[in-house]
């Protein structure tokens, strides 16, 4: 590389733009004309492009109409028409996407409320843990309390008959 000075990388993207500008400008165009041209072939021809809509019932492929959601009734009925894919009519299609999103929302709504009740569920055991355990705690210290007045009781009742021993540690040890 013989260059005289310091260069930086060359951006190529120039005619990438005007490729991109030119297919935009020229779009609505193909549109506008692509679906009546279409009108005498086949249903796949006619949704090739994406803003036509092919009636089945009279073989048109006509321009859908982009200000309303749905096709008007004069159009085309909606058991005739195809958009996107031939071999599903509109009617079909609203259904279907009727019952997916409900059925989504319907599974996010689920698994909000089981995380709702997992959350309630990991809270309400460290409470009764807590119940537990001090319960435990004094149920501990009455049984050893009880335990103390026996063994007095039982005390008191040895001296009373001389069977009280009392235990000394420096007894000498004997071997039998």
């Amino acid at each position: 590389m013989a260059s005289s000075g310091v260069r930086g990388p060359t951006p190529r993207w120039g005619p990438t733009l005007g490729g991109a500008a030119l297919f935009l400008l020229l779009l609505p165009a193909a549109a506008a004309q692509g679906c009546s041209q279409n009108t005498s072939r086949t249903c796949e021809e006619c949704l090739k492009n994406v803003s036509c809509l092919w009636c089945n019932a009279n073989k048109m492929c006509l321009d859908y109409p982009v200000t309303k959601v749905l096709p008007p009734s004069s159009l085309c009925r909606l058991s005739s028409a195809r958009w996107g894919v031939c071999w599903v009519n509109f009617e079909a299609l609203i259904i279907a996407m009727s019952v997916i999103g409900g059925s989504l929302l319907l599974g996010v709504a689920i698994c909000c409320c089981c995380c709702c009740c997992r959350r309630n569920r990991s809270r309400r055991p460290d409470k009764s843990e807590e119940k537990a355990i001090r319960e435990r705690e004094e149920r501990r210290v009455r049984q050893e309390e009880r335990r103390a007045e026996m063994k007095l009781r039982h005390d008191e009742i040895r001296k009373k008959y001389g069977l009280f021993k009392e235990e000394n540690p420096y007894a000498r040890f004997e071997n039998n």
